[in-house]
């Protein structure tokens, strides 16, 4: 597997570990509702079950970008590599920032995140 495959794997497996926080974050967690449980949740809990949507959000144009350009084989593999372990680095400071109610850093690591996978895209064509 490569680097940038095992990214892909990574930022899909995140978006779990930020559930999991979200559900230990408050006792009486009911597997029966989970969503009510999730949605009733306030502070640091409720940021984590936001943190998990956001990453299930944005996984889907990452793993695109770097299945096209593994497809169209026209970019330099070291560069691939880079940006999709910057992404994954992004995604988890995303969530500890949102998780500690840094909205400001957490936006400018959300728009860092981003750039590489549209860098992935461009350096693609």
């Amino acid at each position: 597997m490569t680097i940038a495959y095992a990214c892909i794997l990574i930022a899909a497996l995140l978006p779990f570990v930020w559930t999991v926080a979200a559900k230990l974050s408050k006792p009486g967690f009911d597997n029966s509702g989970p969503r009510d449980f999730l949605n009733e949740l306030e502070g640091w809990g409720q940021r984590a079950n936001w943190a998990q949507i956001n990453s299930f959000e944005a996984f889907p144009a990452f793993a695109a970008a770097v299945l096209v350009a593994y497809q169209l084989n026209n970019i330099d593999l070291n560069v691939l590599d880079a940006l999709a372990v910057s992404f994954v680095v992004c995604r988890v400071l995303y969530g500890i920032l949102y998780i500690a109610d840094k909205a400001t850093l957490r936006s400018l690591v959300w728009m860092a995140g981003m750039g590489c996978w549209v860098g992935i895209f461009l350096l693609s064509i």
